[in-house]
Formats: C-alpha cells, sequence, structure tokens
C-alpha cells in the first residue's frame, strides 16, 4: 500500500484519470492496481497493489502519470481486509464509504479500538486456570456482540483481550460504553466475580511513521488502553467529533466520567507497553 500527498488542487475526478493511467500501465510491470482510498480533507491518497516490489509499482505511476507515492509498504492481503473491510468501489475504483452517498468515497481513516481484562495474572492465580478461562469467555462474548451490533471488525485476539476496527469513531466509542455496561451487568448478576476492563481507542490513517498498517494508531490505542484504569475508557483527543458525540448523547450513561480524552500519555507513567504486530493470518470478525 503506499501514500500520495496531492498536489494543492487536485480533484477526485484528477486521482481517478491517474488510477486509469495506472491500469493501462501495469501489467507491463506484473503489476496490479486494486483500488484507492481519497481523504479530501488531507489530500491524502493511499493505492492497494499487488506488486512483485515496491520498485515495479513506483515504476507504473512513474510512467503512467508521474505521480510518484511518497511512501510504500508492505501489507497482507488479509490484514488490509480485516482493517479496512471488504470495501465496495465505484467504477474507477475508488473505495465508497459504506453507508453513506451513492458516490461518497472512503477516505481510509479507521479508529482502533483495544480490550484488555485487568489483573488476568491474578484472576488466574485466584480463581484457577478454568475459572479464568470462562470469565475470558464471557469477555469475549461481550465484546464480539457489541462489535456485531456497532459495525466493528475484529482483527486480533491479543490474549486478555481484543483489537479492533472501526469505519465511524462514534461507532467505536459507542461499542466502548456498550461493552462497560455490559459487564457492569455482568458484575451485578455475578458480585463473587466481576469482570473489569480497560479500554483504549485512537483513530489515523493506513499509511503513517511506521512501516505497518495502521502502525501508529495500533501502538497509540494499545497504550491508552495500557494506561487506562479498570473500567474506565481513554480515548485519542486527535478524534474531535467524539466530544460532541460523548456530550450528546451520554446523558443516560451511568458513569459518563469512566470516559476521558487524552492529548498524551501519562508523563508519570512507568513500564514497558507491548507493542502489537500482527503476525499471519489474523481473525476476521463473522458479520
Amino acid at each position: 500500500m503506499d501514500i500520495h500527498n496531492l498536489p494543492e488542487g487536485t480533484t477526485p475526478e484528477d486521482v481517478a484519470k491517474a488510477h486509469a493511467k495506472d491500469m493501462e500501465t501495469q501489467q507491463k510491470y506484473g503489476v496490479e492496481y486494486h483500488k484507492y482510498w481519497v481523504n479530501e480533507k488531507t489530500g491524502k491518497v493511499f493505492c492497494l497493489v499487488h506488486a512483485p516490489s515496491a520498485e515495479a509499482a513506483e515504476c507504473v505511476h512513474r510512467e503512467a502519470h508521474g505521480l510518484l507515492a511518497e511512501k510504500i509498504i508492505e501489507v497482507e492481503p488479509d490484514v488490509a481486509e480485516v482493517f479496512l473491510g471488504g470495501t465496495e468501489t465505484n467504477n474507477m475504483g475508488a473505495v465508497l464509504l459504506a453507508g453513506g452517498g451513492a458516490d461518497e468515497r472512503d477516505p481510509g481513516i479507521r479508529t482502533i479500538l483495544f480490550t484488555d481484562i485487568a489483573n488476568s495474572t491474578s484472576l488466574t492465580q485466584s480463581l484457577g486456570d478454568d475459572a479464568a478461562l470462562a470469565m475470558l469467555g464471557v469477555h469475549d462474548t461481550i465484546v464480539r456482540d457489541a462489535l456485531s451490533a456497532l459495525g466493528g471488525r475484529e482483527v486480533k485476539h491479543t490474549g486478555d483481550g481484543i483489537m479492533a476496527s472501526f469505519v465511524s469513531a462514534a461507532s467505536a466509542v459507542r461499542c466502548a460504553i456498550q461493552i462497560q455496561r455490559e459487564l457492569e451487568k455482568h458484575a451485578q448478576a455475578n458480585p463473587e466475580r466481576p469482570l473489569k476492563v480497560r479500554v483504549g481507542a485512537a483513530a489515523g490513517e493506513p499509511v503513517e511513521q511506521n512501516d505497518d498498517l495502521f502502525g501508529s494508531t495500533v501502538q497509540l490505542a494499545a497504550r491508552l488502553c495500557a494506561h487506562a484504569q479498570p473500567e474506565q475508557i481513554l480515548v485519542s483527543n486527535a478524534i474531535p467529533e467524539l466530544r460532541n458525540y460523548v456530550r450528546d448523547h451520554l446523558a443516560h450513561f451511568k458513569c459518563p466520567q469512566r470516559i476521558q480524552f487524552v492529548s498524551e500519555l501519562p508523563k508519570t507513567a512507568t513500564g514497558k507497553i507491548q507493542k502489537y504486530v500482527l503476525r499471519g493470518k489474523p481473525a476476521i470478525s463473522k458479520q
């Protein structure tokens, strides 16, 4: 997948013409440009391409129109699908926004959400393996039900939690809230075995500073989750539209203070944060 920073004044129609020229040239280099995402607000385009090498993909762009990518990263097709979804395209190859207008283009931004069972090690020690696995099963069912209800896609099970991807940032927060509400119901019904979970969420573009798909966003969401308190939801302050959503829609949420927006992680926090790297085939949500 590559990223282009578009010259000022470039229109979606200009991008479509460039993509058409790529498709006319690609066979010469054994390359296939599948589809692309256009973020008109930031002037960026992300192209998904099957190529024998990054150099071959670059040769197609150079010969077809001269608009070279700022960066090219290697991605696994399954990983790209689970993050971005089985997306519909228009006849020119531009990915369309699910649920949007007839030709509303998908900008490629996704919100990544992590859950993590608090004190999972001590839970296993105090309850035993079988009971701890049963508690993990409760977590998995609650999280997956929320993902299914709110349009999330499971990317990976992390052992003590789940990583998921959302097209809609608001849906990601609604999902986090539903998870905490259902966990609270479970705790009320099982006071002897309360299950407490941290949640972190961040939004970003497919190709960023890292060489992994959504690499920086995944790292930030994982770190937010790690820094959250049990039963808390930490959301990156870089998702501005969520502030209004929380203000307007959470009047009935029993503990709105559990949701916090952060611009940076606590400077006093210690401990290493695990780096989440996708290896092998991810778990694709069945929906």
